[in-house]
């Protein structure tokens, strides 16, 4: 997961991470790792299509996880080294 933080894949917002990835079997891999430790998947959702190239569009998964980890390294290394938006974040 620690990765996924640095690849800005992954943000935190409370007891809640938020995961975006084009890639559906990420998704699964994503779950496992919550399951791991002890949260659960509360929804997976296609929100939006990116072009890839200039020929190909691919559809931006979005999963949200609770995770309780007050005091998780976890949670302390995205205040260190992860964003407040993920890299397919338009804002940004």
């Amino acid at each position: 997961m620690r990765c996924w933080i640095r690849s800005r894949h992954l943000i935190c917002s409370g007891n809640f991470f938020i995961f975006e990835t084009v890639e559906y079997t990420t998704i699964e891999r994503f779950s496992q790792c919550v399951a791991s430790l002890g949260g659960t998947v509360i929804s997976v959702e296609p929100i939006n299509k990116i072009w890839m190239g200039d020929h190909r569009q691919v559809i931006l998964y979005q999963a949200k996880a609770s995770l309780h980890t007050p005091h998780h390294t976890l949670k302390q290394y995205w205040i260190k080294s992860g964003s407040a938006y993920t890299k397919f974040d338009e804002r940004v």
